[in-house]
């Protein structure tokens, strides 16, 4: 079956990145980017449209004649807390926040295929998931904890990440592991001020900081991928006021911790806490007790690509004649859609190249490349039309064997 997209619906598709462009919604506040997205679905004679999943997600489904498998296709809608530089003419229109993700561009090749999908499946169906606060990790889990999730919930899944300093199109597949693990570790120090003149009155936390923030980062030295892979990265740290006259009585430490399994992740998390401990009894024995406070945040778990929808999107690209980087390692950077392979989706975390000179995400110049849209939709059509327009045939591995 044959679906394709007119010169003139991938204009309106670029009209609409752009529009949403200048409209960046960060984590949580993706209100008037899911309504848009609402009118979008509309337009394109969605059977049933879901909103405030897990937030502000959106869903919408596109019914075969046949029963058949629920394959989801999602996308993120939120932008990020960084103020843009650019001198286009839809850069950003709200201080302080941008699409410099890419956020944007994923949206509209989704919906682009709600657009093809006016030639519904043979058989089955597709839920399209605009997803709400990808950034911080907290969306995925949202969706997957609504009440309405069984209504909607896959058994195949698959989404999309563009990738600066990759040839444009390009098709990146990764088996096994594609998405590190990560997590936020903000420690906050509490003490006792006193007068700069006499700082023995009071209790600073200056001494524990000082230690976390030399053997916190020797946790996670990076270096090679493999399943030991840590990486433990200081990224804020704030000692009392901004004052000549107050000895500090408070203090804040944040690091990210990074692994390539989520049982590195754990060990990590038992090794900080350890050093959090080892640190305010060394305090404690020089005089003054200070104590502490640990919260996690931005909690993104290990994303792991299921083998037979992996080959799905390998015999879709060679099918369209992209070229294809088989990753030998995963990416550094977290996502939270390894949440449905864990929650028993057959999924995969596709990388599409968007052009080899593109500035790194959320870089203030990065821009989503409005060229790479059409090959993003039809590499999801053809997957959709792989599961559900065919006669089931068995799926041959194209890549290597998982190791």
């Amino acid at each position: 079956m044959t679906r394709s997209l007119s010169d003139t619906q991938f204009e309106d598709l670029q009209s609409l990145r752009r529009e949403l462009h200048q409209m960046p919604e960060v984590s949580g506040e993706e209100v008037q980017t899911a309504a848009r997205v609402v009118q979008e679905l509309e337009h394109a004679g969605a059977d049933r449209i879901w909103t405030g999943l897990g937030g502000h997600g959106v869903a919408a489904e596109f019914r075969g004649a046949q029963e058949g498998p629920t394959v989801m296709i999602r996308c993120e809608l939120d932008a990020l807390p960084i103020q843009e530089i650019s001198q286009e003419p839809y850069r950003s229109q709200v201080e302080g926040k941008g699409h410099l993700c890419g956020h944007d561009g994923h949206m509209v090749m989704v919906l682009g295929v709600a657009l093809a999908l006016k030639k519904r499946p043979a058989s089955g169906r597709v839920i399209l998931l605009f997803q709400p606060a990808e950034e911080t990790g907290a969306g995925a889990a949202g969706v997957i904890n609504d009440p309405r999730w069984p209504e909607l919930k896959p058994d195949f899944a698959f989404a999309y990440h563009n990738v600066p300093g990759r040839p444009l199109g390009e098709l990146g597949l990764r088996r096994r592991v594609s998405n590190c693990a990560s997590r936020g570790m903000k420690i906050r120090f509490s003490g006792k001020t006193s007068h700069a003149a006499a700082p023995e009155d009071g209790v600073s936390p200056a001494m524990v900081i000082s230690d976390l923030m030399q053997c916190l980062p020797a946790l996670g030295p990076g270096g090679k991928m493999g399943a030991d892979f840590a990486l433990a990265t200081l990224t804020h740290a704030q000692l009392g006021e901004a004052s000549f006259g107050i000895a500090p009585g408070a203090g804040e430490l944040r690091m990210t911790l990074r692994s390539q399994t989520d049982a590195r992740m754990d060990q990590l998390v038992q090794e900080a806490e350890a050093q959090l401990a080892g640190a305010l009894a060394r305090t404690d024995e020089q005089g003054g007790t200070v104590s502490a406070s640990v919260t996690w945040h931005d909690v993104f778990l290990a994303t792991v690509n299921e083998g037979s929808a992996l080959d799905l999107a390998a015999q879709a690209a060679a099918k369209l004649g992209l070229a294809v980087n088989v990753m030998d390692q995963p990416m550094r950077w977290s996502e939270d859609f390894g949440r449905f392979g864990l929650d028993g989706a057959k999924a995969a975390m596709l990388f599409i190249g968007s052009g080899e000179a593109q500035p790194q995400l959320h870089n203030p110049n990065f821009d989503f490349p409005d060229v790479l849209t059409p090959i993003g939709v039809r590499v999801l059509i053809e997957i959709v039309a792989q599961l559900l327009d065919g006669p089931g045939a068995a799926v041959v591995p194209t890549l290597a064997p998982d190791a």
